[in-house]
């Protein structure tokens, strides 16, 4: 079992719950953006690095292509092109074990306005919507994939938090019984005045039918964690 370790996330996130009970968030916040607007350096600054979720994060080695997201739906679907526009902002992160892996996928959409975040935001859910419920797909072998079959459920659900809004699509795979194992995916788009944020958490855990049970809560922290910096 391969167990996230996010602590330092966990605390960060905490204290988005707890500014109302006095968790000052001052020392360590970004100023407040000027008329609303979100800069590219204050993004660059709110994503989660390797040393802000744990000793055994780090970046890929290969790269990603800057200009596709993370797939919405399941199965075979294709990643989605960034939305025109926006100064795109990365950080992939992953960490692979022997028993599983976690990779989490951040990317921040930086548009002129809050028009253009809006009308990305639109056009992502447009894709969210047609995803199937339930997807069959059968036992994949390519150049960077050996993946066997499996069964994938997904649901849609609105996101609205501290002035962001949104959705996110959680998805949960289940493989061939003589291939136990599990797989859990998050990805979540929040948009707040210029901005549009699309994050991936996925956990795949080899070897184990049971899913994550802390998966539903992980993916909040480290969502709520980047928000949070971003104020």
């Amino acid at each position: 079992m391969l167990e996230p370790k996010i602590g330092r996330v966990a605390a960060a996130a905490l204290c988005v719950v707890a500014l109302a009970a006095g968790c000052d968030s001052s020392d360590d916040g970004p100023d407040q953006p000027d008329g609303g607007t979100i800069s590219v350096t204050t993004m660059r600054g709110a994503l989660l690095q390797a040393s802000d979720v744990g000793g055994s994060w780090a970046a890929p080695e290969a790269s990603t292509d800057a200009q596709r997201l993370v797939p919405l739906c399941g199965g075979s679907a294709t990643a989605p092109p960034v939305p025109p526009g926006a100064e795109v902002v990365s950080a992939p992160l992953a960490d692979e074990g022997t028993k599983g892996a976690q990779t989490l996928n951040q990317t921040a959409l930086v548009y002129g306005d809050a028009t253009g975040a809006q009308a990305a935001l639109a056009s992502l859910r447009a894709v969210a919507d047609k995803c199937p419920a339930t997807v069959s797909q059968g036992h994949q072998t390519t150049a960077d994939r050996n993946e066997p079959a499996y069964t994938e459920t997904a649901k849609t659900q609105d996101i609205n938090e501290g002035g962001w809004s949104g959705f996110v699509i959680t998805r949960h795979k289940v493989y061939e019984a003589k291939h136990p194992g599990t797989a859990d995916v998050a990805v979540s788009v929040v948009s707040k005045s210029n901005v549009l944020v699309v994050e991936g958490y996925a956990v795949y855990r080899l070897g184990n039918a049971s899913g994550s049970p802390q998966f539903d809560t992980d993916w909040k922290k480290l969502l709520g964690t980047v928000l949070n910096r971003v104020g």
